[in-house]
């Protein structure tokens, strides 16, 4: 090959790889954005609902929602998820027949699993009140609900369809306005009727979400396929057998989740719950938007090469480097100001559960780690690996967190939270480099040692100095060098600062 012809293919290669981490950023900055104004959304219904509820009914809502998640991961059969990969297969061919009969199926799927759900929450609701409750007084409360069962199944079979086809502007709209309608039904509701507002808020928020899912997935045009249930049942065995297994992993966190709740009340009493579930709504929602907005472009994209290990560690790699560039500055950023994020998003009532958010932010940075790599397990369909991976993983997580709260109430459940994402990645990571020859890149390994340094930094300082005014120079200037190092890496992957140029100029035209 001749010199010109080498430099000609490295320049492709080049160009392809900052397409590729332009794509990355491109998807994660359309649903970082929803995702920061569902936050801000999300400030403003946490204010209402600490100042209006307190911990008691926060408490409440976490144990319904964590009750009906439960019953969910049971009946849905993980088609919210698993469908995905079939219906991003099928558009990637092109093959509108085939596209046509998947969501097919998907849809009748989602009709019978989630009228199963359905019958099963309006049956068991006495017993589900006395479960979680300790008494009778909340079973209406489960019979009314037992109607978002279906309802977030209907919405979850028009979600996939809108993800699998790459439709992910309309996505991020109907999630945007979903959030936005949620907060204007939830606010009056707490402020007229207090903790009986909680039920009917839920029940109009699905309602919401179904109508908006629906609005704007009738919008892609679908090939009509005539099946029978039966028929439904046959073609969508593969996809439900994917679907089972990520079922049972599903089914495992949310009653382990629902179990550590109830630890929780039993110790601590149900506005320790309170505690927990605000300070779980901080990890989970507010710093793991970055995972929320990744997942949707990131998934069907691993799903389409699924075949190839070579490009699925290049595109897991990849995907993990931005990650981290863009997580670590969230991290770092939630641990100096996490009492003023406390008071702004809650109430000082809730400054107890700061110790706990603290530790569980840290772990966030193994997660990313882990994170990137559990989603190969899915691209590929691998149900029995997945199942016992995530069995023994959930297993082991659960007893760290009980025997953390035992031991150390909240401050020990965040320390458990940590030390679990970090055996998890470890867990992962072997299994991976076993089964598919995986490993992370030198590049990778780079990015994540000097950000998670950043990162375990700001913890020691905030451990050892966040109540007093010393703390704060040394850890803003631990964030600017962090900020300034994540945009440095970001602009060497994929030229940020001509995309900025390029908006700027379309704004000026």
């Amino acid at each position: 090959m001749s010199l010109e012809a080498k430099d000609i293919l490295q320049t492709s290669k080049g160009q392809s790889k900052t397409s590729t981490y332009r794509s990355i950023f491109k998807a994660t900055s359309l649903f970082g954005g929803v995702q920061v104004y569902q936050i801000l959304i999300g400030v403003i219904k946490s204010k209402f609902i600490a100042v209006l509820l307190g911990p008691m009914g926060m408490g409440i809502q976490g144990l319904y929602q964590s009750t009906l998640d439960l019953v969910k991961s049971i009946t849905a059969l993980g088609l919210g998820s698993s469908s995905v990969r079939d219906i991003s297969e099928a558009n990637g061919s092109g093959d509108q027949l085939r596209i046509g009969k998947i969501v097919a199926t998907v849809r009748k799927l989602v009709w019978i699993t989630g009228l199963l759900g359905l019958v099963i929450t309006l049956c068991l609701s006495p017993l589900l009140s006395r479960l979680t409750f300790g008494n009778d007084d909340y079973t209406w409360g489960f019979i009314i609900l037992s109607s978002t069962l279906l309802i977030n199944q209907l919405c979850a079979g028009q979600k996939v369809l809108l993800q699998g086809m790459r439709r992910l502007k309309d996505l991020a709209k109907a999630s945007a306005i979903g959030s936005t309608v949620g907060l204007l039904v939830s606010i009056p509701l707490y402020y007229w009727i207090g903790v009986k507002g909680i039920v009917p808020t839920m029940v109009l928020i699905s309602l919401t979400a179904m109508f908006l899912s629906w609005f704007y997935s009738r919008r892609i045009p679908i090939q009509k396929v005539p099946l029978t249930n039966k028929q439904a049942i046959e073609n969508g065995r593969s996809m439900m057998k994917m679907g089972i297994a990520m079922s049972i992993s599903s089914i495992l966190v949310t009653l382990f989740a629902y179990v550590l709740r109830w630890f929780i009340r039993s110790l601590g009493g149900v506005d320790e719950v309170g505690l927990f579930t605000a300070g779980f709504v901080i990890v989970n929602t507010y710093v793991g938007m970055v995972f929320t907005a990744m997942s949707t472009d990131y998934y069907p994209r691993l799903a389409a090469v699924n075949n190839d290990n070579s490009k699925c560690k290049e595109i897991i790699n990849q995907q993990g480097e931005i990650a981290v560039l863009i997580l670590a500055p969230i991290i770092i950023s939630c641990i100096i100001l996490m009492p003023f994020l406390i008071r702004l998003i809650y109430t000082e009532k809730f400054l107890p559960a700061n110790d706990f958010i603290t530790y569980a932010v840290t772990g966030t940075m193994f997660k990313a780690a882990s994170w990137v790599i559990s989603f190969c397990f899915l691209a590929k369909a691998e149900s029995k690996l997945f199942i016992i991976n995530e069995t023994i993983a959930n297993i082991y997580i659960l007893l760290l967190n009980l025997m953390g709260y035992y031991v150390g109430g909240l401050t020990g459940l965040g320390i458990s939270f940590a030390v679990g994402n970090f055996v998890y990645l470890i867990q992962v990571y072997l299994l991976s480099w076993k089964k598919y020859n995986f490993h992370f890149s030198s590049s990778f390994q780079k990015v994540y040692g000097v950000q998670i340094l950043f990162v375990a930094i700001s913890l020691i300082l905030a451990l050892l100095m966040q109540d007093t005014l010393w703390f704060y120079l040394p850890a803003a200037g631990v964030f600017c060098v962090c900020m300034i190092y994540s945009l440095k890496e970001l602009n060497a992957r994929m030229n940020l600062l001509q995309i900025v140029q390029n908006i700027n100029k379309k704004r000026i035209i």
